[in-house]
């Protein structure tokens, strides 16, 4: 029966894939194809889906900094959206009640509380997986679409203890000890090197966090999230968070394959989760608002809002809970469960186009932008700057080492990850933050005097928006980038980029150019 998940998996992967959507729509319809024809799903694609869900919070532990929790614009938003949504949505469904419609009739106050507190969560799995995509994790709205989802997760947590009345074991206060005991958890990960017992010492942190608190009554996810976050400062955390990437994308496909083995659904229950899927709009513009409200900028706000703007996965946990104890009828188990794919497919298709849309309509968007900035979010400029290199990962470091040896104080480099450009400003680096796709960063940026700009960025799709945002803030200078494959250089190329270097090639052609040097002063 696997080859059959895996065969209706890859066949509408690939079709939505074709239609340029993204391949986890595809794995959402393979689910509701395979439970319409009657395959009955067993429990190795459920254990697929919890082993996919406990690696991507331990991942996104390892890239969470505890300071961005902290922050008003994360926990103040959370809560105040989560209740504005409550009190929206249930009024809504309550109205829709009063009108003797079926399935709503029989909600009260309380049922309808719930429903709406179910759709108040976002996805934690479609939204790292979209943010992931598109390379925006350690962007500044990445990390506060994290952190609000990391906020949602506590709040999860705290509404499953009440509902199901399993308070944590005194014992759970010997999960405090975990804090001292990451410098050896940090030890064993050095001792892990770079092969292939990497990724397997990521399994047994991700799932010793999950069962350690599940030993004490709470949520195992939370544990695999904490032990990430125990790691998220150590020098091997990226490496450990990349040597887990496929596995954790393979075995989601189990979770996207689950939500269609729910239940099916008739006409009526597919028109109902139409309806909630409509209030969607609804949800970014209190997220919007609420974020603008807390002075932050109009494009964060923005891009935040839209990516958050879906329903959880949690929604139907609490759905089952709520139909468990009687509270709901089954029937809203199916509909919560078709509102999350349809709000999948919703936020997979507009985000994106999400940066063309900004660019297009930003005067518009910016009308609701706060006239005061949070520090975090004032421009630097570069002082006599020639040369700009865009993502300061291990090549574009490289590649501005290189340069520094040659011009000096005339290049810098420019990274949308704060936390590393904090690093390399204490190594001495001319360095600032900065996202290549903020098309208000290019307004603000003198590059009058840059003569060239480096894009050494992993997707290509980051670095021809990056390209169009430069041409149409009237950048005169050369521009090259950095491709892996043929058919990434030549879309690179066409997207107006002057120069493209082939990653691998390059790399090949200045190793031998190094050795036939070291030949040569041997002589």
């Amino acid at each position: 029966m696997d080859f059959f998940w895996i065969l209706f998996a890859f066949m509408c992967g690939l079709g939505v894939k074709a239609l340029a959507l993204p391949p986890m729509v595809g794995y959402l319809i393979a689910g509701f194809a395979l439970n319409f024809i009657g395959i009955e799903p067993d429990d190795s694609l459920q254990g697929l889906a919890d082993l996919g869900i406990t690696l991507m919070l331990f991942t996104i532990g390892l890239k969470l900094n505890i300071r961005d929790l902290t922050k008003p614009e994360v926990w103040a938003g959370t809560s105040l959206m989560m209740g504005v949504w409550i009190l929206i949505f249930g009024g809504i469904i309550l109205g829709i009640g009063a009108l003797s419609l079926s399935i709503f009739t029989d909600l009260n106050l309380t049922t309808a509380a719930l429903v709406a507190f179910a759709g108040s969560f976002s996805s934690t799995v479609c939204v790292v997986k979209l943010l992931e995509d598109n390379g925006e994790m350690r962007t500044r709205h990445g990390r506060l679409a994290i952190g609000v989802l990391v906020m949602q997760d506590i709040i999860a947590v705290l509404f499953l203890v009440f509902a199901t009345g399993k308070a944590p074991s005194p014992w759970a206060l010997l999960l405090f000890a975990l804090i001292p005991a990451r410098p050896l958890l940090g030890q064993l990960l050095k001792s892990a090197g770079h092969g292939e017992l990497l990724p397997l010492t990521g399994f047994f942190l991700a799932l010793g966090g999950y069962e350690l608190f599940s030993l004490v009554n709470i949520k195992g996810d939370l544990g695999a999230l904490i032990a990430g976050m125990l790691l998220s400062q150590h020098y091997k955390a990226a490496e450990l968070a990349k040597s887990l990437m496929s596995f954790k994308d393979l075995f989601l496909i189990g979770f996207f394959l689950s939500i269609g083995f729910t239940a099916l659904p008739d006409w009526s229950m597919l028109g109902v989760a139409i309806a909630l899927s409509l209030l969607l709009p609804l949800k970014f513009a209190l997220f919007f608002a609420l974020f603008s409200g807390l002075k932050l900028r109009a494009r964060t706000a923005y891009l935040t809002s839209l990516a958050l703007a879906n329903f959880s996965e949690f929604g139907l946990i609490v759905a089952a809970i709520s139909v468990n104890s009687g509270w709901l009828n089954k029937e809203w188990l199916v509909i919560l469960a078709l509102a999350v794919s349809l709000s999948f497919v919703f936020t997979s298709i507009i985000y994106r186009s999400s940066h063309t849309i900004y660019r297009r309509h930003k005067n518009f968007i910016r009308r609701f932008e706060r006239p005061n900035r949070l520090a975090e979010d004032i421009f630097v400029q570069p002082a006599s700057a020639e040369i700009l290199v865009i993502g300061m990962g291990r090549v574009g470091t490289g590649a501005y080492e290189a340069l520094y040896n040659v011009v000096e104080d005339r290049v810098w480099g420019m990274d949308s990850d704060r936390e590393r450009i904090r690093r390399q400003k204490e190594q001495g680096m001319h360095v600032f933050f900065g996202d290549g796709e903020d098309a208000d960063l290019w307004e603000t940026l003198d590059t009058s005097s840059v003569k060239l700009i480096l894009l050494a960025l992993p997707a290509i799709e980051d670095s021809i928006n990056i390209s169009r945002q430069l041409q149409s803030a009237l950048y005169c200078g050369q521009i090259a980038a950095i491709a892996r494959y043929e058919d990434e250089r030549i879309a690179l190329l066409n997207s107006g980029i002057d120069q493209v270097f082939n990653f691998y090639t390059e790399a090949g052609t200045g190793f031998a150019d190094e050795s036939l040097r070291m030949i040569n002063e041997a002589r």
